[in-house]
């Protein structure tokens, strides 16, 4: 029996790994680097938990102000392995170390990583190009169940951010 279960474990994984089991859209698929870890992941990776992506950059100071209210909502969950959150940095150029600092700096306490070009193209075909604006502060939420939210912008509250990853 537990052979049996062990060979079923082993082909439902190869199955996802080879994307037969779920349609997730190309930009949940593609690669990223943990900037602070050097952690591999996907958006798409965190099957079960609620995602909250603001794409950023390390020059844009509505970045630095929407992360501070990002932060403080993260700090306000404590420890609730339901919700990540994800400082996506759309400077194509800039080293992980770099970006890792600047978290530091910061006192970020967020997961960091940096666009691929790949991931960035898919961005803006799956939302628009705005995503790619920094200043404009975009962010969208993926739920528990795969599916996303529209592309928002502005600089949100920690209170408004919390309420956009609890529904």
């Amino acid at each position: 029996m537990k052979l049996f279960i062990k060979t079923s474990l082993l082909i439902m994984n190869l199955f996802m790994v080879l994307g037969f089991a779920q349609d997730k859209p190309v930009w949940q698929t593609l690669e990223l680097t943990n900037a602070v870890t050097g952690e591999t992941f996907t958006l798409g990776g965190f099957e079960g938990q609620t995602v909250y992506v603001e794409p950023m950059a390390t020059w844009c100071s509505n970045c630095r102000k929407q992360l501070t209210n990002v932060n403080a909502a993260k700090a306000e969950l404590a420890d609730d392995s339901k919700i990540v959150f994800v400082a996506l940095s759309v400077e194509g150029n800039l080293a992980n170390e770099k970006l890792a600092a600047y978290a530091e700096k910061e006192g970020f306490d967020l997961t960091f990583a940096v666009a691929t070009p790949e991931l960035l193209k898919a961005l803006v075909e799956a939302f628009d190009r705005s995503i790619g604006n920094p200043p404009s502060t975009p962010h969208f939420v993926i739920k528990a169940d795969g599916s996303f939210s529209e592309l928002m912008t502005g600089i949100d509250s920690s209170e408004e951010i919390l309420a956009l990853v609890n529904n």
